[in-house]
């Protein structure tokens, strides 16, 4: 199946047409003359913009069944008087829906691929597969309960990576062990085997509260990056989600391990955590970022332009410098080009996977057009994505996405009963 995209606007290219095969970019030239056996989908971009969609690097998909349940809370009392209490209550179809709702916000908010931690992994995969964009989703490993608990976590794994190859290449199977404070050395010792014997990606929260680094210093002896190096979980291969009260020497050894950091800058701030993750001290030694919501629980929104406005702000803030994390370093991040684990190169051009959006370039929020990647960063929402493509295939063309009466009135039906609205 082949697509051409005609008379889009290409950053630094101008206007070009973009032909799609097998779900990568074949061609990109203007007015491409096709050869005769060549019969693409067409969608026409003219006035519109194109550039490589968003990643999102952490959230966790089906909490959009929570959104507005808990707000303005403190995270304790909000996670023992709202959100336990309403996950104990899911089952595999609650986060099938839940996250099929997640999957059409981002794909109206431009966001083409994500990395997920929840429960009931068939659910989330089914939702993922169906919706048509690119996740990671995997075995959320907790073990607070005991070594029973512990065991039970890894069998799941073995048999959720066995049965994984039922799905397409879009859904990647992932380790998520919950967070140091939540799983034993012992456990996380394992996931780091197992991940290597199968070289799995590893998705853990680390760093995210000033209470997870005082509680590993007194039960460990040592700051969270270095307990998690302690258990050999700090790899090339692992996603650490927040990393907020990350230290110098924490960093050093990130950099040397080569690990990637999610930062969440939205979430962050409305649970209060204490402070900023330290971008500058990261992007100085080489550290692989990317950018991510969180879950919609804590956000409130999945639409990650919203997020990378704060993101930038919230550095220059934070170091006292208006120069620093400039929108032309902010908006790499945000496409996935900072952090190759993910498996999105962030760039338009031949060869590449065809995960793309068309932007309203011309709208009124975004104009004059004097810079665009800094309309895109200080300005865009989602709702300036026009249409929006994975694997070559369109999700969304102008707007309208098939399914969405029904995705949203089943969420919120499942929704009510489980949080008695």
């Amino acid at each position: 199946m082949a697509l051409l995209i005609q008379k889009g606007w290409l950053h630094d290219h101008g206007v070009v047409d973009i032909l799609i095969r097998d779900g990568r970019i074949a061609e990109i030239g203007p007015d491409l003359v096709l050869d005769d056996e060549t019969d693409p989908e067409r969608l026409d971009a003219s006035g519109l913009a194109v550039v490589p969609g968003l990643v999102n690097g952490h959230t966790h998909a089906a909490m959009t069944l929570f959104r507005g349940y808990g707000d303005d809370m403190h995270l304790l009392e909000w996670l023992e008087k709202r959100i336990w209490p309403a996950e104990a209550k899911l089952t595999e179809e609650d986060v099938y829906w839940g996250t099929k709702l997640a999957c059409l916000e981002m794909i109206r908010s431009g966001t083409v691929s994500f990395q997920d931690m929840y429960w009931h992994f068939h659910g989330m995969a089914r939702a993922v597969e169906e919706m048509g964009v690119r996740a990671g989703v995997g075995a959320v490993m907790i073990d607070v309960a005991g070594p029973d608990q512990a065991e039970q976590c890894k069998r799941d794994a073995e048999q959720m990576l066995e049965e994984s190859s039922r799905y397409s290449d879009r859904v990647r199977f992932v380790l998520t062990p919950h967070a140091i404070y939540t799983v034993s050395p012992e456990s996380l010792r394992w996931v780091a085997e197992f991940s290597e014997k199968n070289d799995l990606l590893t998705h853990i929260h680390l760093s995210e509260t000033p209470t997870e680094v005082s509680q590993c210093l007194e039960q460990h002896g040592v700051r969270p990056a270095l307990h998690l190096d302690n258990c050999g979980l700090l790899t090339p291969r692992a996603l650490l989600a927040h990393g907020v009260h990350l230290e110098e020497d924490e960093l050093d050894l990130i950099a040397k391990r080569g690990s990637t950091i999610v930062t969440n800058p939205v979430s962050n701030m409305k649970l209060a955590v204490g402070g900023v993750f330290p971008y500058s001290k990261a992007a100085e030694r080489g550290i692989p970022m990317a950018l991510g919501t969180d879950g919609a629980a804590s956000n409130n929104s999945l639409d990650l332009f919203q997020d990378l406005k704060v993101f930038a702000l919230i550095q220059k803030h934070a170091d006292q410098d208006p120069t620093a994390l400039p929108a032309t370093d902010a908006w790499p991040v945000v496409t996935g080009a900072k952090a190759p684990l993910l498996g999105q190169s962030g760039v338009v051009a031949e060869g590449e996977k065809a995960d793309l959006l068309l932007i309203r370039r011309e709208e009124i929020e975004v104009t004059p057009q004097h810079d665009f990647v800094s309309n895109m960063v200080y300005v865009a929402t989602g709702q300036v994505v026009d249409s929006t493509i994975v694997d070559g295939k369109i999700l969304m063309r102008h707007r309208e996405i098939a399914g969405e009466e029904e995705i949203r009135r089943e969420a919120s039906e499942r929704a009510r009963v489980i949080c008695g609205g």
